[in-house]
């Protein structure tokens, strides 16, 4: 009699589905297809569509069913709540058929081999006819479910849950008729991540949908506050390409606040509960390196198993240490899109007043009236076409907020359940913004922008946007020239790698220095020198807080930056500037203004490369180097090429060539090649000399210009003569391409000019260079001109 109301996970697969639901049928078809492979999955059983229906005709439910959602206003939803209640109500006052309870409790106890045992009691909706729905997030599930009576409770709230109010209107929003769904649950056993942690992976990346990336996502405690956004999880990026082919596959680690850690209670009625997570917690990652490569690992093989990608739930037992995959089904946002049609969001900021920042969630921008709401209780005070502002969403939010122009939450990060809404429902969202219901006024006009990179903004009333759309599968590229982008933001290289491209010729170091690492490089070797009573150091020392070698956290912050930036575009090459600040501009790094000197004209002063090799900044030149080491030989990232700016003589390019060489990144030695900006009249006239020392040129037009024409192009008073297109700075770009190819190195430049100017870009054309860098804004219309 077991066969049509239980089934083991081991007797079941994905053919399973119109039986036992997506989710159940998924975690069969790990046990039976992948633990050859080695990736553990918890055993159990599931419940079948036939017991749920025996269990309806059992206690004649069908037909006062049908009659309480006959009367659902299918128009407003007015009274989803009470027609959501009642229907719950009649499956939770039923009684589960003696027989069903019999094999169920068999099936419990032959899971637990005669011990007591504590389950996952989890919902999986099917529907016979439907067996490709989704009905992800839609249904209840509970945690350290122990005893006979506590599971037989658990499975009955279950079956109720296929009636929750957002279930409900999930299968009016679909078309599927309420009574074609039935409900499998899931017994599993549970892993004691309550004594460590949880988490959830993607094969792709989230928000751009960029295939060759493992996102991993975790927290201390049971996974549940993931989803329902209650802590900021730690995030982990691992370059599937290199998986397993580099010592170090890890491109990035950023640390969340994880607040709080969901563990086991005793009392049967609440079986978890939240408990602060303690200081010393927070400030440490959940996962280990190895860790981190084995849950990517797994992750990889379950992606080539089901052969798209994938939406994983991990934990990790904190008994045996063990790692374990829990759940698994496709994403189903990212995948199903196109990532070559963009719709680019252009923001109109200037004198704006940001309100809140965040997660951004999205690429998009929103302006709408904002609402606050405490709980979702407050759905009447919604309009159509307002702005959610609240402390965290769950899956009793769908219906609401499927009414609303944008969602903001103050905790949360970009796998929690506001997250995955906002990207299903295509609407900009903003988590983890920490004090939103406090700073954001209830009914005011606010604008959500998530076009900025990885932080989101909210500014104070209605801003103007632009909006292009693009379809890059349609761009047409030179034949001869290369088409390359100009990029600093690691945030938003993923997004940028669908962009028409043939690589990066200008990855701008600066940027990461400035809005990741924020410290002056030489504050951080003479961290025992600084003055702790100043507010700069203050700063320090907090950005740097588990950080004993100061130094470590520059090449932290900086590789993790270039690896990401490397790996977007990877094989294609990435051209790394290395630091090319004026004095002025490093004296306003944290702790900077002690190690600068104080210069009459920073322009062409002690920039470039005089610094790496002077005194006053090598060592802060070493970790750069450092940093950059890390990404080739550790990340294996060998398509970063490395560029030296404002080298003004031969002797000094030896000079710098040497020190690099002493910090262990040597021409040639693993295919590196180390280009020289062509910026400075000298590069030109003696480009002979300089392709001795180094392997290719860029050209910086703007450098190239004033110092050809003698205009300082900070200075307002003579601005107007600054002119790329002037006879003398275009002949001295011919001659710059004249003179590299003469000595057999490529060249290229970087600039606006080409884009705005198709005379300019026909000149580059004409004089047979190799590579064009645009800005992302100005890539289209560069291409154009060199077409």
């Amino acid at each position: 009699m077991q066969a049509p109301w239980i089934r083991s996970f081991r007797e079941i697969g994905l053919a399973d589905v119109p039986s036992v639901g997506g989710k159940n049928a998924s975690l069969g078809e790990m046990i039976s297809q992948l633990a050859e492979q080695g990736i553990p999955v918890p055993d159990g059983f599931a419940t079948t569509a036939l017991a749920f229906e025996d269990f309806l005709r059992f206690n004649h439910l069908h037909t006062a069913l049908r009659a309480l959602l006959a009367g659902l206003d299918h128009q407003q939803y007015t009274n989803l709540r009470t027609i959501g209640a009642a229907a719950r109500t009649l499956l939770l006052q039923a009684s589960l058929p003696p027989h069903f309870q019999r094999e169920l409790l068999q099936a419990y106890h032959q899971l637990g081999k005669g011990q007591p045992i504590a389950v996952a009691v989890r919902s999986s909706a099917t529907a016979e006819d439907l067996p490709e729905a989704s009905f992800a997030g839609q249904h209840e599930s509970f945690l350290n479910i122990r005893g006979e009576e506590a599971l037989l409770q658990a499975v009955q709230r279950c079956f109720a849950s296929l009636y929750t109010d957002r279930a409900i209107k999930y299968r009016e929003d679909n078309g599927f008729q309420h009574e074609k769904v039935a409900l499998s649950v899931g017994v599993q056993l549970m892993v004691r991540s309550d004594l460590a942690s949880a988490g959830v992976l993607f094969t792709l990346e989230p928000e751009s949908g960029f295939r060759d990336l493992i996102h991993i996502s975790g927290l201390w405690g049971l996974g549940e506050n993931i989803v329902q956004g209650t802590v900021t999880p730690d995030e982990y990026l691992v370059f599937k390409p290199l998986l397993g082919a580099v010592s170090q596959p890890i491109l990035q680690k950023k640390l969340g606040d994880k607040e709080w850690t969901m563990v086991f209670a005793d009392d049967p009625r609440q079986p978890v509960q939240n408990k602060e997570t303690p200081a010393s917690l927070r400030a440490s990652f959940v996962l280990s390196d190895p860790e981190i490569i084995q849950l990517a690992t797994w992750g990889r093989l379950i992606e080539a198993h089901y052969g798209k990608p994938m939406d994983i739930e991990w934990a990790k037992d904190g008994v045996t240490q063990e790692l374990f995959i829990i759940q698994a089904r496709p994403e189903t946002v990212q995948s199903r899109g196109n990532p070559y049609l963009l719709k680019e969001y252009r923001l109109n900021k200037e004198g704006a007043r940001v309100l809140v920042s965040g997660q951004a969630v999205g690429n998009s921008i929103a302006t709408g009236i904002a609402r606050i709401l405490k709980d979702s209780s407050e759905a009447d005070k919604l309009q159509p076409g307002e702005i959610i502002i609240t402390d965290l969403t769950s899956p009793d939010w769908d219906p609401i907020l499927k009414k609303a122009a944008a969602i903001i939450t103050n905790k949360g990060g970009r796998t929690s359940h506001a997250s995955i809404v906002a990207r299903e429902l295509g609407v900009p969202a903003i988590v983890g913004c920490d004090q939103a219901t406090e700073q954001i006024r209830d009914g005011s006009p606010i604008t959500v922008s998530c076009c900025e990179g990885k932080t989101g903004n909210v500014y104070e009333g209605l801003l103007t946007y632009n909006l292009l759309e693009h379809d890059f599968s349609k761009v047409k590229m030179p034949e001869k020239t290369k088409m390359m982008l100009i990029a600093g933001d690691p945030d938003k290289a993923f997004q940028l790698s669908f962009y028409p491209n043939d690589g990066v010729g200008l990855l701008r170091m600066e940027f990461m220095i400035t809005h990741a690492i924020k410290i002056h490089p030489m504050a951080l070797v003479h961290f025992d020198r600084l003055d702790k009573s100043l507010p700069d150091t203050e700063k320090i020392i907090a950005l740097t807080r588990g950080y004993a070698d100061k130094r470590a956290y520059f090449i932290d912050q900086l590789s993790q930056g270039i690896a990401v930036m490397a790996a977007a575009f990877y094989p294609k090459p990435v051209i790394l500037r290395m630091s090319d600040f004026k004095s002025n501009e490093y004296a306003n790094l944290l702790g900077g203004a002690g190690f600068e000197p104080r210069e009459e004209n920073p322009m062409l002063g002690f920039r470039g490369a005089a610094r790496y090799y002077h005194e006053r900044y090598r060592e802060g030149f070493r970790l750069e180097c450092e940093a950059v080491k890390r990404v080739r030989e550790e990340n294996g990232l060998t398509n970063l090429k490395l560029m030296i700016p404002f080298c003004r003589t031969v002797e000094e390019g030896e000079k710098v060539i040497a020190v690099m060489d002493s910090y262990g990144l040597s021409r040639g030695v693993n295919g590196l090649e180390i280009y020289v900006m062509a910026e400075i009249p000298s590069n030109v006239l003696l480009a002979a000399d300089f392709a001795r020392v180094f392997d290719g040129f860029s050209i910086g037009s703007n450098d190239l210009t004033q110092l050809t024409l003698g205009v300082d192009r900070d200075s307002a008073l003579v601005s107007s003569l600054f002119n790329e297109n002037n006879p003398a700075a275009r002949q001295m770009i011919e001659w710059a391409i004249r003179n590299a190819h003469a000595a057999g190195r490529p060249i290229g430049l970087c600039g606006q000019a080409p884009s705005d100017d198709p005379t300019f870009a026909r000149l580059l054309l004409n004089a047979g260079i190799d590579s064009i860098s645009f800005t992302p804004d100005a890539l289209l219309a560069g291409i154009a001109n060199s077409v």
